[in-house]
């Protein structure tokens, strides 16, 4: 069963920048898309980003194209998630996420971390 563990959450300004991290314990994450989710408080959770690992095909909400930038790191089965000119509608718990390629589901979920802005 893989994990997905998050870190680089935070409190920030607006205006500001984070860099989170998803670490996978698996061997390979090539039959696997990854995506980060997020949760405001009463809000649902929303798809922020996703990236085909196998080709590198990437998805971003329209609430952050310009402004968030996914990466990775192949050797380490890390993904990364770096978030510049954060406002405050940005607050929430950032989770990653995991699904089979081609599939519909997300099925493995990380612990979250929590991302603040404040104004």
């Amino acid at each position: 069963q893989v994990q997905l563990v998050e870190s680089g959450g935070g409190l920030v300004q607006a205006g500001g920048s984070l860099r989170l991290s998803c670490a996978a314990s698996t061997r390979t994450l090539s039959y696997y898309t990854l995506a980060w989710f997020r949760q405001a408080p009463g809000q649902e959770r929303d798809l922020v980003a996703a990236i085909s690992w196998s080709d590198g095909s990437t998805y971003y909400a329209d609430s952050v194209k310009g402004r968030f930038t996914m990466s990775r790191d192949n050797a380490k089965n890390t993904l990364f998630l770096q978030m510049n000119t954060l406002i405050p509608s940005d607050t929430a718990v950032y989770y990653c996420a995991l699904k089979r390629r081609g599939g519909t589901t997300y099925e493995v979920w990380g612990q979250g971390t929590q991302v603040t802005v404040s104004s």
